[in-house]
């Protein structure tokens, strides 16, 4: 039993060090909704050509969901029929993946409803089941897929405007929404597509910081090449078959909590002395610039909100100096920065960023002894750089990171141990970091009996816990 439980530890160890520590990054991907998709001809072979095309996404809070987005979908197409005799179809739109795909998760969803108009008069569609739509990156989930299919009659050299509109669910990870818009499956009809435009509206004015440009969210980089103008962005293709390349998508900060941040901006505006407005702005841009698992915004956008954040925090400490709970929200912000931009980079603490997270956790406890939040975050540090931060016995805290001699240049994941001074903070009414907490994991029976194995997996598990 020994040997197999040596065994199995040997196997984790390796298994985690076979992995660079921003692999905690990486997760199963959040489950899709379906797409906005291009028609698609009832017919294998046609003689109607889709002239042009305008789609727009326009963005708002879900009403039933409002920390999720929707986006209403109104597509327009000009088609016409460039032989010399009348042509009769069926024309499909898919209700779901149209390329046999799931969500990710083995599920299925739907288009709900679907509204269709030919040459401006309503039309009737109905449901049907049939074979998917092959794609260049189709992975075959199931034979056939839900259509909404309706007639439409094409007579010949004779331009038709066929309008589409639907609503499409946002999906992935809280903060950020992504959707899609394919533009693929407009390849059936004859030739090429002569025009393209897609346009995504929003609420508010389109900016770098509520996209996610560079893929930071985990959906993958939003399309480039949209051209932002006020609150929209577009996309525009002119005479091209489009293939899987041209497929559209956009990620972006989701309404609610942008328009939160926006809201709170203009409080602190109103009333640059009111400490909570200017707490309640640092904790909306912490959640617009921190991802699901816990790691920052890197992009130029995400540290511009960084700083803000940052900001703000510090102008509501200075207004509310004996808030313990903003020094805690100081203090997770900080804590975030250190740990996935320097101390799992091997950056140099240039700023002092470890001794600041330390000092506002500090300041948190010597308010409210028994602040739960700030003891969690000290015993996770503590498991991550034991040099920092260590607990005792009886569960108080020493934060060795305050008495280093001296405090380390460099980061504590790749200095050597430094010369503390052995000096146990003391108890005390403004200093004592003395805890009464249910009973946690002991850091003395770790997995496998090995402390050495506590960081890495506390790196690669993400608690969800009250942000403030």
């Amino acid at each position: 039993m020994l040997k197999r439980s040596f065994l199995f530890c040997a196997f984790v160890l390796i298994l985690i060090s076979a992995f660079p520590q921003r692999a905690v990054r990486a997760d199963v991907a959040p489950p899709e909704a379906p797409p906005g998709t291009n028609l698609i001809p009832g017919n294998e072979t046609t003689q109607v050509r889709m002239m042009a095309e305008t789609v727009t996404l326009t963005i708002s809070k879900n009403q039933s969901d409002p920390r999720n987005a929707v986006a209403k979908t109104e597509a327009v197409f000009t088609m016409r029929n460039l032989g010399t005799a009348e042509e009769k179809m069926a024309v499909r739109f898919p209700l779901s993946f149209f390329n046999g795909n799931s969500d990710g998760f083995g599920n299925f969803p739907e288009i709900s409803s679907i509204a269709v108009r030919v040459d401006g008069k309503n039309v009737p569609t109905k449901k049907e089941n049939q074979p998917f739509f092959y794609s260049e990156y189709s992975y075959q989930e199931r034979d056939q897929i839900p259509w909404a299919v309706f007639d439409v009659t094409f007579p010949p050299n004779q331009d038709m405007t066929i309008e589409v509109v639907y609503n499409v669910n946002g999906y992935g990870y809280y903060p950020y929404d992504a959707f899609k818009y394919i533009l693929e499956t407009g390849a059936g009809w004859n030739g090429t597509i002569g025009s393209a435009e897609v346009v995504v509206r929003l609420p508010y004015e389109v900016s770098e910081q509520n996209l996610d440009l560079s893929g930071q969210a985990g959906h993958g980089e939003s399309t480039p090449g949209g051209v932002r103008s006020g609150n929209e962005i577009r996309w525009t293709f002119t005479d091209f078959e489009p293939t899987y390349l041209d497929n559209i998508q956009i990620v972006i900060v989701t309404p609610f909590l942008w328009e939160n941040m926006l809201s709170e901006k203009a409080s602190v505006e109103k009333n640059p002395k009111d400490g909570e407005a200017w707490g309640r702005l640092a904790k909306a841009y912490k959640e617009v610039v921190m991802m699901s698992k816990g790691y920052l915004r890197e992009d130029p956008a995400g540290l511009e909100l960084y700083a803000l954040s940052e900001d703000a925090y510090e102008r509501c400490i200075a207004l509310l100096p004996n808030d313990p709970l903003w020094h805690y929200g100081y203090a997770d912000l900080l804590w975030a920065h250190y740990q996935y931009d320097i101390y799992y980079t091997g950056k140099t603490d240039t700023e002092g960023i470890l001794t600041k997270t330390l000092t506002a956790l500090q300041t948190t406890l010597a308010l409210d002894p028994n602040n739960q939040l700030a003891k969690d975050l000290l015993l996770e540090i503590s498991y991550q750089i034991p040099g920092a931060v260590q607990q005792m016995d009886d569960e108080s805290f020493i934060l060795l990171g305050l008495t280093a001699t001296p405090i380390p240049p460099t980061p504590w994941a790749v200095e050597s141990t430094p010369t503390f001074v052995p000096t146990v903070i003391a108890p005390s009414p403004t200093y004592s970091m003395g805890v009464n907490t249910p009973e946690p994991v002991s850091a003395a029976n770790p997995l496998c009996g090995s402390a050495f194995l506590l960081p890495p997996l506390v790196g690669v598990m993400f608690v969800l816990k009250k942000r403030h």
